[in-house]
């Protein structure tokens, strides 16, 4: 809090957040912001930044909390995304870079927002895919939505460019020697976005560029927690040259509701289906708001379902191209599995499932909101990543954490019926191992932010930090 002179009354510092528009990046800064709001409480004030069609994912946090405004600019246009689109879950997953683009004409009307503000912001937090913000004349803070070892790879793959010796060879292993652990991964495991980029392209040196800002930006906040990722973390304080890295995970819904759209069964359908089952005997499917299964592995899914005689939830995501074979499920398949599966068209209470009694595994993308769900539910996860910094994640569940088993790999990969009703049966009845590391994990993670957890004095000490940067102005 700073004091304004002229009257002597103290000054609230303002502190700008600034959301990519996307359910998987949207959802943990909204949950940060509100934290951020309720713990920094008459110290801080907050503006958030969408564009109109965005809005509604503010509007919760807007009635929650009385020290969160919205700042609404107009979505810039591009020429590669339809008119009235302004989120990517309205794009296929190719949308990414195009959204990266189009966002970065903010900023001259965020420039000159600031500019005119009669109390301007100290300080910007957003997503890792805006680093361009860095350039707003004030500190830009880098939140990561994603894991510590997924900033640790980025940073290197942007700074350092590297390249296959094959062109060709899409089986080439990556190696990452100077990151803890040395981890290493396929070519076409690493960042779809970076394996996309072209040479001399505008709008890819732009993104480019962006990324870079991210390891000059003035701080990192991370959806993580020191005792699940220390090491990585401590890497990103020496990469970047400093200690303003604050990990604040897990960073979790601090109410219920709705959070994604249109569903097929309501929450409470869905909750009085589990509490007529087993503990730890139902197995949860669901890939993440991008992913669309194609029709072959949709059949061979439903297929092992069937035959593993497991008790399960799916929640399957509609295609939003029209026309598209994705996504359809079996002819019969609801009859067949009746008593036995749920299958949920659209959106599904994620949180709410993993942590009732009855679950006991779930088959996921590997994204990282549903990673860090998994890892505070306690549950056993069955990995399947497809894209994106899912291969990292898995091998941190599976390798490192010991939270996890491989069921499948690879986004046009169609897995064997039978070997994932062995996986099937065998998460609810067996690996012991597993289920004791995700319950240790889940009290390391609960710990974390409890009132002298690691992560609540990484808040704390991110909000004294902001506070700072307005007294020193």
């Amino acid at each position: 809090m700073t004091v304004n002179e002229e009257n002597n009354k103290p000054t609230k510092t303002h502190v700008l957040i600034f959301p990519f528009p996307a359910q998987g990046h949207m959802i943990p800064l909204l949950d940060f912001t509100h934290r951020l709001a309720l713990r920094g409480g008459a110290a801080l004030k907050i503006t958030v930044l969408v564009t109109p069609k965005n809005l509604p994912f503010l509007s919760p946090l807007l009635s929650a909390v009385v020290n969160i405004e919205p700042l609404i600019l107009p979505f810039p246009s591009h020429p590669s995304i339809p008119s009235g689109v302004e989120n990517v879950q309205d794009l296929p997953p190719s949308g990414f870079p195009l959204m990266i683009h189009a966002l970065g004409n903010l900023h001259a009307p965020l420039i000159s927002w600031i500019t005119s503000h009669p109390s301007p912001p100290v300080a910007i937090v957003s997503d890792f895919f805006l680093g361009w913000t860095k350039n707003l004349g004030i500190p830009r803070f880098d939140f990561s939505p994603s894991a510590a070892i997924t900033c640790c790879i980025l940073n290197t793959l942007w700074i350092e460019m590297p390249t296959k010796i094959n062109e060709d060879d899409d089986n080439e292993i990556l190696h990452f020697p100077k990151i803890p652990n040395c981890p290493k991964y396929r070519f076409d495991q690493i960042s779809s976005l970076y394996r996309s980029y072209v040479h001399g392209d505008p709008a890819w040196e732009f993104i480019r560029d962006s990324f870079r800002d991210n390891v000059a930006s003035w701080g990192l906040v991370v959806n993580s927690f020191t005792a699940m990722e220390g090491v990585y973390l401590e890497h990103l304080k020496r990469e970047m040259g400093h200690d303003r890295v604050w990990a604040v995970g897990p960073i979790l819904p601090l109410s219920g509701g709705n959070r994604g759209g249109p569903t097929s069964v309501s929450v409470d359908h869905v909750m009085s289906w589990l509490d007529a089952r087993e503990d730890n005997h139902v197995v949860y499917v669901c890939f993440g708001s991008q992913v669309v299964l194609t029709k072959e592995q949709t059949l061979a899914l439903a297929s092992g379902l069937e035959k593993s005689g497991v008790h399960f939830i799916w929640a399957v995501k509609e295609p939003v191209e029209k026309d598209s074979t994705r996504g359809n499920i079996l002819d019969g398949f609801d009859d067949r599995v009746a008593g036995r599966g749920l299958v949920i068209r659209g959106w599904a209470p994620q949180v709410a499932v993993l942590r009732h009694r009855a679950v006991g595994a779930f088959l996921t993308h590997c994204g990282w909101n549903s990673v860090v769900e998994a890892v505070v539910a306690g549950v056993l996860m069955l990995t399947w990543p497809m894209r994106a910094d899912q291969y990292t994640d898995a091998s941190l569940v599976v390798e490192e954490l010991k939270v996890g088993v491989r069921a499948c790999e690879g986004p046009d990969t169609v897995p064997d019926s039978d070997e994932l009703a062995r996986v099937f049966a065998d998460s609810v009845t067996g690996k012991q191992t597993e289920r004791i590391k995700a319950v240790e994990l889940r009290k390391a993670a609960l710990d974390a932010i409890q009132e002298r957890g690691s992560s609540v004095k990484d808040l704390d000490g991110f909000i004294r930090h902001v506070v700072s940067l307005g007294l020193n102005k």
